[in-house]
């Protein structure tokens, strides 16, 4: 056990740090906002227009998996390189790993992460206009029961 204790002073030391730097920052930090620090910078150019919509959190999801496909990816060369000296082992592991990989991309793209911009414009607006043009046959009323001979005379005079 002794030979952890330096690892054990390193990582409350960086605790440390982490949380007094977060005091500090919070405690002697200024706060004057203005228009000017709030207004978007970049690269010594004014903003003449309004910035665009920000991406949505759909959108750094996929950039995440395309991560994930390159770690996949790594994982998958060893094996096909030299498959008799890793053995069904790797064999394993490499199918657990996509099996679950796989899962995750499957929730995300049924959660519609694939759905941004135009495309989910689109199909929005096509919801939208078929609940809008629901037609009447489907919409039962209540309390006509008993009384479909009133009522079809009524239609017909």
């Amino acid at each position: 056990m002794g030979q952890y204790l330096p690892v054990v002073c390193l990582l409350v030391l960086a605790a440390l740090f982490g949380a007094l730097s977060f005091f500090a920052s919070g405690l002697l930090a200024p706060r004057r906002p203005s228009a000017a620090k709030s207004a978007p910078y970049e690269c010594g150019i004014v903003p003449s227009r309004e910035p665009p919509d920000r991406f949505p959190v759909t959108f750094y999801v996929v950039a995440m998996l395309f991560i994930m496909f390159d770690i996949e990816l790594i994982f998958i060369y060893p094996f096909a390189v030299d498959r008799r000296f890793l053995g069904s082992y790797a064999l394993w592991e490499m199918l657990a790993f996509t099996g679950v990989f796989f899962a995750a991309f499957v929730y995300v793209v049924a959660r519609g992460a694939l759905d941004w911009g135009p495309v989910a414009q689109h199909r929005a607006l096509q919801q939208q206009t078929a609940a809008a043009n629901v037609p009447a046959v489907n919409v039962r009323v209540v309390g006509r029961d008993g009384r479909e001979a009133e009522v079809a005379a009524t239609e017909v005079a």
